[in-house]
């Protein structure tokens, strides 16, 4: 048995139009995708995409597609499903390198990459670094230095958004209007981890949650602003294809009971019911020893 895991994300840092085309950052957090494979039957009720994983990872080193059915995946996941939450990308990717593993290989980054996209659009969640991704093709990955140290008060909404249905909508017009602001925030992003600064990765989180207001218009907006602004937070991230909103924080200094309390009080609750302080983590996939 093999077994791996991979972060979540609330989000992205900043998503939209970057060096020619759509690219992201996202945000991963201490909420995992867990997944164990061995041998054994299929079980009935497995994720879909994770036996697809499987397969394509059998043609990657030149098996027979036929060894799929004997090998069992199971996933274990504190990660809400079509919220903007990188959960599919956790399962596939902690897939991935669970299998290869039971198998006797191992995956770099870059081919891990490249066999997720194969897939479906994927988070960057994948990589250690905060990466600069080309989530369609993984044609461009740029890794940035480490990140600052930031938590995030989870804002989760009772609304689903398959990443899918985003992808459908009309959209390029609307991100290269704002690819400006997308070049600034990248540049913020960079300067914000070689600086160790997490109010200037708040900054770009911000410069892009206002972009992604164009497309994908998230409820009490100007509000959450306010709210940043008057209890002097980091910033504030979106899911640029989900419902989840970050508030960007340390919760060493930030009054946390206070911003919960400011929720209510400005009826941002009635949006976002569910509320989690998590930890921003670094990336990639970890196998368990």
């Amino acid at each position: 048995m093999s077994v791996a895991r991979c972060p979540g994300s609330c989000g992205e840092l900043i998503q939209g139009w970057i060096l020619g085309s759509e690219k992201l950052i996202s945000c991963p957090i201490d909420w995992y995708s867990t997944v164990e494979v061995r041998d054994g039957a299929p079980l009935p009720n497995e994720r879909p995409l994770t036996r697809a994983m499987v397969e394509a990872l059998l043609i990657h080193f030149g098996y027979s597609r036929a060894i799929s059915a004997t090998l069992r995946i199971e996933v274990h996941s504190t990660l809400p499903i079509a919220k903007g939450m990188a959960s599919s990308t956790a399962d596939i990717a902690a897939t991935a390198v669970a299998a290869a593993h039971h198998l006797g290989h191992s995956l770099d980054e870059t081919a891990l990459a490249a066999l997720c996209v194969a897939l479906e659009p994927t988070d960057s969640t994948l990589f250690r670094q905060l990466t600069l991704f080309d989530h369609h093709h993984a044609g461009t990955q740029i890794a940035c230095a480490p990140a600052p140290h930031f938590d995030l008060l989870v804002l989760e909404s009772p609304v689903i958004l398959r990443t899918a249905d985003y992808h459908r909508l009309p959209r390029e017009a609307a991100l290269k209007a704002h690819s400006g602001a997308l070049q600034q925030a990248w540049d913020k992003v960079q300067n914000a981890c070689i600086q160790q600064d997490a109010s200037l990765l708040g900054e770009a989180a911000t410069l892009s949650a206002i972009a992604s207001q164009a497309l994908l218009p998230k409820p009490g907006f100007d509000a959450l602003m306010a709210l940043v602004e008057s209890c002097d937070l980091y910033g504030v991230n979106v899911a640029h294809s989900g419902s989840v909103v970050g508030l960007m924080l340390d919760r060493r200094y930030h009054d946390v009971e206070y911003l919960k309390w400011a929720l209510s009080q400005t009826k941002l609750t009635a949006h976002w019911p569910k509320q989690h302080l998590l930890r921003a983590v670094p990336g990639g996939v970890q196998l368990s020893t």
